[in-house]
């Protein structure tokens, strides 16, 4: 997968959340990484873009606060995320180092 690394191309992925990015990035230059060029299953596709697409549901954008049970959301959105990130560890092989990053809201906004 092409990055913004010396040698363009990355095997250290990370999965990550993000507003309005895909889940996918290049752990070492941050690149966030075109997700039609991972090579794992349209299913995992999917089910990766379905988790991202609730990326931030806990926060109330409007107020930049945590909406009602938004700590519980955002511990489930990250509980999918490690279960996501297993299953792309497996589609991938061992060719590819894939670490998740928790997305950590809680400790940045008021509840």
């Amino acid at each position: 997968m092409k990055c913004f690394c010396e040698q363009k191309e990355t095997y250290n992925l990370k999965i990550e959340g993000d507003v309005g990015a895909d889940p996918i990035w290049c752990n070492k230059c941050g690149c966030n990484l075109d997700f039609g060029e991972i090579p794992v299953s349209n299913e995992l596709k999917d089910e990766l873009m379905r988790w991202i697409m609730k990326y931030g549901e806990w926060i109330d954008w409007s107020k930049d606060k945590f909406v009602p049970h938004g700590v519980e959301l955002e511990e489930k959105h990250n509980q999918l995320g490690r279960e996501l990130t297993e299953k792309v560890k497996k589609e991938l092989g061992e060719d590819y180092e894939v670490i998740f990053s928790s997305s950590t809201m809680v400790e940045s906004y008021p509840r």
